[in-house]
């Protein structure tokens, strides 16, 4: 029987997810990372993660991590793990194209006894019904004969230094009993809050999907509140801080809900349930109000504008924060740009500082500015708790405003006597 020290490991996917994993991997055995993106290749061999979850000296440290562009650079390798991308479309239907190129190189590779690991967060049975058809097709090899395939789905929290990779527990699947066994015990190897080995590769993906459409309804349950306690004038933090008093009551706070697994995974689910005749209810209608949330919020600022006698149209307003969560330089499927949206066709003119964010943003609706200019804006809004706005404090903040201004807390950064709108 194979061991897991038999296996020469390929990363397939440098991103928030690949590049952790390759790093760890690499701490005890000798890795090759691959990535389509020439530039990140480069970025990495010189020592810079422009997704900033490791450090020069990190890599710098990690000497059996090996980085290349080059397909042709892993036919050596026997166990390939991708860690690629699984967005959604403009129909808001999955799109698996990087999985699908992604197996379509490693099936280009793929020899006897092969190993084939997946991470990215699919429908139950994607694996099996389309990674495996693409990788028998390139590789002209027999699915479980020559080659088997696994699923262990990533737990990667951007911007989070307290829960790290090793520090996950960790679920893993086979496509034979030997491979799950084989790829459990590689996995093992790194992870010290231990493996869960599921039935099957099936139950490992729904396990996954699962999870952030379970966080998306919950916040989509407090998000609703909101709503309903706006309408009522009453505090909503203060209500939730009444309630969570309760063993029982589970900690959310109403918000945007954006970037690329919250906002996303839950139509992997619904997608495939929708293809073998159930509609989804609860699921669907949570992912409509939580879509909603930046309209409402721009909204309800409007109406504060309005009651505090300032124009809307031609007003200034200072965006603090345009990642999807804190701490962390991702601007994928921010939900901050539906609420700058909806104040751009207020009229509103507006500044957005984010020091996460160093990119050339091309923007018709806001200004990505380098820092806030003082005593300008008639309005400021806290849209993503970076602990530097924390830092900063309430005093520095409201420097940023006129004599005259409002700050909107949408992320509970400050108590409320110290801010003037809260969702």
């Amino acid at each position: 029987m194979q061991s897991h020290h038999d296996l020469k490991l390929a990363i397939i996917g440098l991103g928030y997810v690949g590049l952790p994993l390759a790093a760890e991997f690499s701490k005890y055995r000798e890795v090759l990372g691959f990535d389509i993106n020439s530039k990140r290749i480069s970025e990495l061999q010189a020592g810079y993660d422009n997704t900033l979850e490791l450090s020069s000296q990190e890599l710098k440290n990690l000497t059996a991590l090996h980085f290349t562009s080059n397909i042709e650079d892993l036919r050596e390798s026997n166990c390939f793990i991708v860690t690629v991308p699984t967005p959604i479309d403009n129909q808001k239907q999955p799109n698996l194209d990087p999985l699908i190129s992604a197996s379509s190189n490693v099936g280009s590779l793929l020899k006897k006894n092969d190993i084939v690991i997946y991470e990215s967060t699919v429908y139950p049975g994607a694996s099996e019904e389309v990674c495996v058809p693409i990788l028998e097709a390139q590789s002209g090899l027999t699915f479980n004969k020559d080659f088997t395939i696994a699923y262990s789905p990533e737990r990667i929290n951007p911007g989070d230094k307290n829960h790290k990779l090793s520090s996950i527990k960790k679920v893993t699947s086979g496509s034979t009993n030997e491979t799950a066994k084989i790829v459990d015990d590689l996995y093992a190897s790194i992870i010290t809050a231990g493996t869960f080995l599921a039935s099957s590769i099936k139950v490992a993906e729904a396990a996954k999907v699962i999870e952030n459409t379970q966080r998306d309804v919950n916040i989509a349950l407090i998000n609703e509140l909101a709503l309903i306690f706006d309408k009522l004038n009453i505090d909503t933090q203060e209500v939730l801080s009444a309630a969570g008093t309760k063993w029982n009551f589970l900690p959310f706070s109403p918000g945007l809900v954006g970037g690329h697994c919250i906002g996303v995974d839950p139509y992997y689910l619904t997608y495939k349930s929708q293809s073998v005749g159930y509609q989804p209810e609860i699921i669907l209608a949570g992912r409509r109000l939580n879509d909603n949330m930046g309209q409402f919020a721009a909204l309800k600022l409007i109406k504060k504008l309005v009651k505090e006698r300032v124009h809307v149209s031609g007003s200034s307003i200072l965006v603090m924060g345009l990642t999807f969560k804190e701490n962390c330089p991702d601007t994928r499927n921010t939900k901050v740009i539906d609420l700058i949206n909806e104040l751009d066709d207020h009229g509103a003119n507006i500044d957005v500082y984010d020091p996460w964010v160093n990119e050339e943003l091309n923007s018709t609706t806001f200004n990505l500015i380098k820092s806030p200019i003082k005593n300008k804006y008639d309005a400021i809004i806290l849209a993503v708790s970076h602990t530097q706005f924390i830092d900063l404090g309430i005093k520095q903040i409201r420097s940023y405003g006129k004599n005259e201004h409002v700050i909107f807390d949408l992320k509970y950064l400050f108590p409320p006597e110290e801010t003037d709108l809260r969702l």
